[in-house]
């Protein structure tokens, strides 16, 4: 999530075709600490490899995306509008340089993007219209949200649930895997009543629940890449990227400036 050397690389936009891969990868997901998700890989689909990925989310059969970027980088961090089928932008809006951009949601046909040190959060109409900018104490991470609260990480072990209309901290949980705290808490996502997360600089995946902050599941994807023979050529593209069709049933997973975004079924 931080980024704190980030190489711009002039590779050209990655446009795979689309991969009907249906029962094409079944992965253990062996990670450490028990709690094991396994996962298989449904469909493969090309991904912009200039897009450091900070957020992930559908909405209403559209896919969007929200990237990050220094202020010194001739790209700036982005809210985006995806083709799924050809990784294209249909639409975007450019953060000013001053921001890195972070996680999005959207709630109450509102999209809400995280800055990451700036203590910005950004809403915007469904045709990215800056609607408001709030102030939020902590850094901005992940974000998703259960119909009632935003939540939001911060790269602590900490999840904030706090008010869509004024960003006021309702409550805040601790997460914790086998009684011990879970840090890096980055991209989240909120499906079936848990709070899915990626751990930044690793390639887990930890389901939380939210009642209690206890992680009663990980899968691991550190091999996806490569079992699709493909790479990254940086320690800092990482998985990142979480998002939940609700009207297919679809979860679609993606990292920083990764090649492929994949559709994803658990197990």
């Amino acid at each position: 999530m931080p980024f704190y050397k980030q190489f711009i690389y002039l590779a050209p936009f990655l446009l795979l075709s689309c991969h009907n891969n249906e029962n094409d990868t079944d992965n253990s997901g062996k990670a450490p600490g028990g709690n094991t998700l396994s996962y298989k890989v449904i469909k493969q689909y090309p991904h912009d490899t200039l897009a450091f990925t900070q957020g992930l989310e559908f909405y209403k059969g559209g896919l969007y995306e929200g990237t990050g970027e220094e202020s010194y980088s001739p790209i700036r961090s982005e809210l985006r509008k995806l083709d799924l089928t050809t990784g294209k932008v249909l639409k975007k809006v450019d953060l000013d340089t001053q921001y890195f951009g972070e996680g999005i949601t959207f709630f109450g046909d509102k999209i809400y993007q995280l800055t990451w040190q700036s203590h910005v959060v950004f809403q915007y109409d469904t045709n990215f219209h800056l609607l408001k900018t709030f102030h939020m104490p902590t850094e901005g991470w992940g974000l998703t949200h259960d119909n009632q609260h935003l939540i939001v990480s911060d790269g602590s072990s900490k999840l904030y649930f706090r008010d869509p209309a004024t960003l006021d901290t309702v409550k805040t949980i601790n997460v914790s895997e086998n009684g011990t705290l879970v840090n890096n808490l980055n991209e989240l996502e909120y499906m079936g009543g848990f709070v899915y997360a990626n751990i930044w600089q690793t390639d887990y995946i930890v389901k939380i629940d939210p009642a209690t902050g206890n992680v009663v599941g990980k899968a691991d994807f550190t091999n996806l890449l490569k079992d699709h023979g493909q790479t990254v050529y940086d320690a800092n593209d990482v998985l990142n990227g979480i998002a939940y069709d609700s009207a297919t049933n679809k979860l679609y997973i993606t990292g920083k400036r990764w090649p492929s975004l994949f559709e994803i079924q658990f197990n």
